[in-house]
């Protein structure tokens, strides 16, 4: 014999319906919220909160009539709104599991759940997601390529949502892709990496570590930060990333000046686990504390996190480094990210365009590059 029990919250709520009007409640005792209950015409329970206690007893005997006369309950009602909060949840919980991009994830959830935290998830249209984008673009001056990443995380969410049933929709589809700038370049001059050192001289010193072995590796944030010495091998002068943001592994050479970064912060822990720790050993997940106010502090304009992987790239251009090598140390899977460097060393072109003035065995100078062949050479006096 299957039996069922009854909890003291439940029966203390059996015990306060009794005294209310049939097919409502209030939920809370003395919070105000009230509820209605009924069956609809499959007989499946369904529950509705709506407020004062007179709108209670309103909505439940327009239900019971909407029942009576066949009407379908709308879709909304059958099932209950799912928040953005859990949305946004399963999608972190997602990322952490999946993505090598979790930290990042998690900096933009924060923003997004400043925006619809409070939200019924469907409620969101892509013209309210435009419209804050828009406004993050003229207050924060965010670039085309983060709002694409807000973009890329609010339709991941939705995807699972969809996945997972919970939503039957994903407005951030509806929210046009910007077009990025891919040609952008900035580096550090070195006047600019001598006031950024000086300044983490000054101010965080325990962090020029960080500063120098992403200068000379020209890894992603998020592959530096995630970095552990199983990943490291001193004894080759290697690194190796198993999986970068192309999906594919990565093994990075170590110059000498890595190789002093990673000598400073090996005496940070007992070489296992996390490499990029403070110094009193605990790992660090970011950079944002120390990172942005020292490039305020310098005062160096337009420079972000990734712009180092972008200077480790341009000074070995401008060393001679041909564009298939750095394509290879960068990660890319083509050289149509890399040719974005090939103007910082333009010798081998003006040794093209040198030729055109070079002079033929046997004479003063020549014009047949610009004379057809059977023309009379003119004579240089």
């Amino acid at each position: 014999m299957q039996t069922e029990t009854t909890t003291p919250a439940e029966l203390n709520q059996t015990r306060i319906s009794r005294h209310n009007p049939r097919g409502i409640y209030e939920k809370v005792p003395g919070s105000g919220e009230w509820w209605a209950r009924y069956a609809d015409a499959t007989g499946r329970v369904r529950r509705e909160k709506v407020g004062s206690k007179s709108a209670a007893m309103t909505l439940y005997r327009k239900r019971k009539t909407e029942v009576l006369q066949g009407k379908k309950i709308p879709e909304r009602l059958r099932r209950p709104e799912i928040g953005f909060a859990e949305l946004a949840h399963d999608a972190l919980i997602y990322s952490k599991r999946e993505k090598r991009s979790y930290q990042d994830d998690m900096w933009r959830m924060e923003t997004l759940l400043g925006w619809f935290r409070d939200r019924p998830a469907e409620s969101i249209t892509p013209q309210q997601i435009e419209a804050r984008f828009t406004k993050a673009t003229e207050e924060k001056g965010w670039a085309a390529s983060t709002i694409n990443h807000y973009r890329s995380l609010l339709s991941l969410t939705y995807r699972l949502g969809i996945r997972n049933r919970k939503v039957s929709v994903n407005p951030a589809r509806d929210v046009p892709h910007r077009r990025e700038d891919n040609s952008r370049v900035r580096f550090l001059t070195p006047k600019e990496e001598e006031r950024f050192r000086s300044v983490l001289l000054n101010r965080w010193p325990d962090h020029i570590a960080e500063f120098d072995l992403a200068l000379n590796t020209g890894l992603r944030m998020s592959s530096m930060y995630d970095l552990t010495w199983e990943l490291v091998d001193l004894s080759r002068q290697m690194v190796h990333i198993p999986r970068t943001k192309n999906e594919e592994p990565l093994h990075l050479p170590l110059n000498d000046a890595a190789i002093e970064a990673l000598s400073v912060l090996v005496k940070r822990g007992n070489g296992t686990g996390a490499v990029i720790r403070n110094r009193e050993g605990t790992p660090l997940t970011g950079c944002y504390y120390w990172f942005i106010p020292a490039v305020r502090e310098a005062g160096i304009e337009d420079f972000k996190w990734h712009d180092f992987r972008h200077t480790f790239a341009s000074r070995l251009r401008q060393a001679g480094v041909p564009l298939e090598t750095i394509a290879e140390l960068l990660g890319h899977k083509s050289l149509a990210m890399t040719k974005r460097y090939a103007h910082l060393a333009a010798q081998h072109l003006h040794e093209a365009v040198q030729r055109l003035t070079a002079r033929p065995t046997g004479t003063t100078t020549s014009t047949s590059l610009f004379c057809p062949p059977d023309a009379p050479q003119p004579t240089v006096q």
